[in-house]
């Protein structure tokens, strides 16, 4: 894909206390979808909408994430010894799909304090962010994934875009929520303001934000200087309210299936509706579903 945007920043240093004790010693985002983890999927959608480096911001107990896509020595041997050329290449693939950088962030003070970890590497250029779990897969071969619509938003008018979705009332409260109007573009939207997880009364909307982002350097400005806010962390929902008051930010909705693998419910949605997708897995896994349905009913 054309793209104006080479490098993706991925935070991935939470603690991933929602799947406890699996996360004790294995990072959330290492966790499989089937046979691939959280975070593949999530790369693979990032080198898909053209980026060419990936920045991890990650924190103690994280350097899994990094030796995943590093060269494993040990098993890259055994698999040619033992002649399985075809999961060699899928190994091989994995290290060779992007520039890999980390960043430490050294104190968990929030999303927004994360996207400014990546400020010495960004540089000026403009850079996506992608939140470690949450997966975008796109519909069919035809179709985008959240980010390749964002890319292309921006390609357009070269200012800062979110992706958004409309939620249940139930679940704002669970997400970043904009305020937003509509443009002369049916596919965009103006953002006037974004307030971090509100109480349904407090929404200025039912649209909040699923974990894909794309900002021009102008962003690291407001962090650098935003004071910590709700639950005494640096929120990125604050920068992004300055960013689109003083040089615009919009708002573009997807037609890509997204999960939210960072929670159990979507974890395990993720892995079936995945499954079902897989040809060796299919009928198997169908067959299993109806007659469990069957059995509950």
């Amino acid at each position: 894909m054309n793209s104006m945007i080479k490098k993706a920043v991925i935070p991935a240093a939470g603690l991933g206390t929602r799947f406890l004790p699996a996360t004790k010693n294995t990072p959330k985002e290492l966790l499989p979808i089937i046979d691939k983890p959280i975070i593949l999927y999530v790369v693979e959608e990032a080198i898909k909408a053209g980026i060419e480096d990936i920045i991890f911001i990650s924190g103690r107990g994280k350097h899994n994430i990094e030796d995943f896509f590093d060269i494993s020595v040990e098993l890259e041997l055994h698999l040619k010894q033992k002649n399985q050329l075809d999961l060699l290449e899928r190994i091989e693939n994995v290290r060779n799909l992007a520039n890999i950088i980390s960043v430490r962030q050294k104190k968990a003070l929030g999303l927004g304090h994360a996207v400014l970890c990546a400020k010495p590497v960004v540089g000026k250029e403009p850079f996506a962010v992608l939140l470690g779990d949450e997966i975008s897969i796109a519909k069919d071969e035809q179709s985008n994934t959240a980010l390749e619509s964002l890319v292309e938003g921006y390609n357009k008018t070269e200012q800062s875009i979110t992706s958004i979705m409309k939620v249940e009332k139930s679940e704002v409260s669970k997400y970043g929520i904009v305020a937003l109007e509509k443009t002369e573009d049916e596919s965009l939207f103006k953002i006037t303001d974004v307030v971090e997880k509100p109480s349904l009364q407090n929404a200025p909307s039912q649209y909040a934000l699923p974990g894909r982002y794309i900002f021009k350097p102008s962003v690291f400005q407001f962090l650098e200087n935003l004071k910590p806010g709700k639950n005494n962390e640096i929120q990125l929902t604050d920068a992004m309210t300055l960013e689109a008051k003083k040089n615009g930010l919009l708002g573009a909705t997807f037609d890509a299936k997204r999960f939210d693998a960072g929670d159990k419910l979507g974890y395990l949605m993720a892995n079936i509706e995945l499954g079902l997708q897989r040809p060796e897995l299919h009928e198997g896994l169908k067959k299993f579903l109806i007659e469990t349905v069957n059995k509950i009913n």
